[in-house]
């Protein structure tokens, strides 16, 4: 004679083991079955797959498949985290607690737990050794599950392609984040400004040229909550007797001086006049100065070429103009309205 006994599982299923980061996010499901998850009826068998012993996505409560992002094993726990505190065979311990403003977790029975700054395995690990510390457990057996996250996204904007909000639960470098947008833009120039949400300094600058050296940026970490500018290139207009006369971006290095400058404009016309070729510069305190600058021993190599600045003007008059000076106003309307040139 066979006696039939009832069978109540209570099973703890591990899931969602991703990448090469071995990240585990538990999922305690209690009087369920494999057979019952996802399920809408009750007793059917589990899909083939599974019975095969292959590996199959295991859905959660919910009937949708887990999903756990590349970054995961990374992320710090911050003030505003939801955490649900798993303690096996523990329901009293078990439950939904909040990171607070200070960084700490309470727990029934035991002192405020300082997680902020750490990772989820981390975090765990300080939870099992307060049970110990405190005499409360011999042996606890802790899992947690991030409910709710708090910042995690960084903010790129300035001259990339796809400026806005990232999504970030770990630090990146600063290129990859970059990469995340799609890079720069053509009038991008050469510093990059980043604004740390919690940093000392809150902003730093850094230079970077695409396709050149990475070295100043390379372990540079964008943190979330933390804001990247692209600075746009600096511009020189070029106006005048030019056969292109228009505003070029200063890409390489920030750095022009006034024979690259007219180069770029494609060289004087027939009418320039030569000596009359002056650079329109902006001071500090809003005043405009004009200096005058021997074209003719620039091209003989007798004198160096003047570097410019982002945002001078290199004018040259045609003959008939005799001076600059009463032009300046209207020189500095016409960059308004000039055409920008990106130079490569």
């Amino acid at each position: 004679m066979h006696s039939s006994m009832a069978f109540h599982p209570r099973t703890s299923v591990r899931a969602a083991s991703i990448g090469v980061f071995g990240v585990l996010i538990s999922l305690q499901l209690h009087g369920q079955s494999f057979a019952q998850m996802g399920q809408t009826g009750q007793g059917q068998a589990p899909p083939a797959a599974a019975s095969e012993g292959r590996q199959t996505p295991l859905p959660n409560t919910q009937g949708t498949i887990i999903s756990v992002p590349e970054d995961f094993a990374g992320m710090k726990l911050a003030p505003g985290f939801l955490l649900n505190v798993v303690v096996y065979d523990e329901p009293d311990f078990t439950g939904p607690t909040r990171v607070d403003n200070d960084g700490n977790i309470n727990l029934a029975f035991l002192k405020p737990i300082h997680v902020a700054g750490d990772t989820v395995v981390q975090a765990k690990e300080r939870i099992e050794k307060a049970f110990r510390d405190q005499g409360i457990l011999k042996n606890p057996q802790v899992s947690i599950d991030v409910q709710q996250f708090a910042t995690t996204t960084a903010t790129v904007f300035g001259e990339v392609q796809n400026p806005g909000k990232v999504e970030l639960l770990a630090p990146h470098s600063l290129l990859e984040v970059l990469g995340m947008v799609g890079g720069e833009t053509s009038l991008a120039g050469n510093v990059i400004e980043l604004r740390r949400v919690d940093g000392d300094p809150p902003s730093k600058s850094f230079h970077y040229k695409r396709g050149g050296d990475t070295s100043e940026i390379r372990d540079v970490m964008v943190h979330p909550g933390d804001t990247v500018i692209v600075k746009r290139a600096g511009v020189v207009y070029v106006l005048g007797a030019v056969n292109r006369p228009g505003g070029y971006t200063m890409q390489e290095q920030g750095e022009l001086d006034v024979a690259q400058a007219v180069s770029l404009a494609q060289g004087l016309t027939m009418q320039a006049k030569v000596s009359g070729l002056r650079v329109v510069q902006h001071q500090p305190d809003g005043q405009m100065v004009e200096i005058p600058v021997s074209y003719k021993d620039i091209m003989d190599g007798k004198e160096k070429p003047l570097s410019l600045s982002a945002g001078d003007i290199v004018y040259c008059p045609v003959n008939k103009v005799k001076t600059v000076l009463g032009q300046t106003t209207g020189l500095v309307g016409q960059t308004a309205a000039a055409a920008i040139y990106v130079t490569h």
